[in-house]
């Protein structure tokens, strides 16, 4: 199962990043529209250590069992779900097969076909299509975008939503879902930047992904060796602190307005020099990884600038730091918020869900699935 299908229920988008499960659910209230969106659902709930590594999943119970916690926490009703396999499992090609095929006749030309295109045996592979539209080249041949990734890349994620109660519905690749996210974004900022040249910076735990967007289609993504978890273990060296408190320490030093929110169990605070010791190094570097990425995207493209960046991912929410790396690359730079103009449900908090706003893009992308 490799779906580029559509949904036909209720569905939960989730993200399982090597932190945490991410999941949204989202309805429409109206037109097509950025802010014609319902927040019905959604739970950020982390992971044990070790359960997902270098986006491999080591620890199928544990995931299941924590995607069986944050459906819970959401008090979302919804059994169907779309999930993400990163960029670099799945292999795409576009194809082009004769105009007027039958989706049936399709399958059965690319599987004819199919050694041009993929590297491993059929038997080894999940894969799917969707007709991109008329081929360029000849007015009586349509392009395909075809996709295949290994199996076990999506029997895996298969096994830990059906662990959790719920059916796969979908089976996304991680760009997709987050072109998406990102184009949802940039109607909310500001239509005319929908036209433009944007990037979208999404740190993770252990990695950036920088992704530029042209006319709201990813052009360029590149990932490198840079992540919150480099903030987080020096925080734990310099100040003695397991793992967990100095997550709960940072939370609580961008957020100190929420000392006594219920997800907050106890209080940690750092000392008053974090800032100029830790927080700000790390953001210097954070601004140079940026930059680096972005030269190496100028020298392999034909555009010259870009024209916003949006930042995404759990070290986006450290105060202050669309501000610094503005003021580094010399553009406008915002912290993501895919919820901006969306209705959030009475009963969900929403202190909580501004907080973790930034690293649910691609929950939000995937949730999309099911109302777009």
């Amino acid at each position: 199962m490799f779906s580029f299908g559509r949904k036909k229920h209720a569905l939960l988008g989730i993200d399982i990043s090597s932190t945490a499960i991410k999941l949204v659910e989202l309805t429409r209230t109206g037109s097509y529209s950025a802010g014609q969106y319902r927040v019905q659902a959604f739970a950020h709930e982390p992971l044990p250590a070790g359960a997902v590594v270098d986006k491999k999943f080591t620890d199928l119970e544990a995931i299941g069992n924590t995607i069986l916690k944050a459906v819970r926490r959401s008090g979302s009703k919804a059994k169907h779900a779309a999930v993400a396999v990163s960029a670099p499992a799945v292999i795409t090609r576009n194809i082009t097969v004769p105009a007027g095929l039958s989706d049936a006749e399709i399958e059965a030309q690319i599987q004819l076909d199919a050694d041009q295109h993929i590297p491993y045996p059929l038997e080894e592979v999940n894969m799917d299509f969707a007709i991109v539209g008329p081929s360029a080249t000849a007015n009586d041949l349509v392009e395909v975008l075809l996709a295949a990734s290994r199996r076990e890349n999506v029997d895996d994620r298969v096994a830990v939503l059906e662990a959790a109660g719920l059916t796969p519905e979908i089976v996304d690749i991680e760009t997709h879902a987050m072109e998406g996210a990102c184009a949802l974004q940039l109607r909310q900022i500001d239509d005319s930047l929908a036209a433009k040249t944007v990037a979208a910076a999404d740190v993770g735990a252990t990695a950036t992904s920088l992704h530029v967007l042209h006319d709201q289609k990813i052009v360029y993504t590149r990932e490198q060796n840079f992540g919150g978890n480099q903030l987080l273990n020096e925080i734990q060296r310099r100040y003695d602190m397991s793992p967990e408190d100095a997550l709960l320490g940072l939370a609580q030093l961008n957020n100190s307005s929420e000392q006594n929110a219920p997800s907050l169990q106890k209080t940690i605070k750092l000392p008053e020099n974090a800032h100029t010791e830790i927080i700000g190094p790390f953001q210097e570097a954070l601004a140079q990884q940026i930059s680096r990425a972005l030269q190496f995207f100028y020298s392999a493209s034909s555009y010259g600038r870009i024209d916003k960046l949006i930042l995404c991912g759990g070290a986006a929410s450290i105060a202050g730091i669309d501000g610094l790396i503005t003021q580094r690359l010399g553009f406008p730079v915002s912290v993501a918020n895919p919820f901006t103009e969306m209705v959030v449900g009475t009963h969900i908090d929403e202190t909580r869900l501004k907080r973790v706003a930034p690293s649910m893009m691609l929950a939000v992308g995937l949730a999309l699935r099911g109302v777009d």
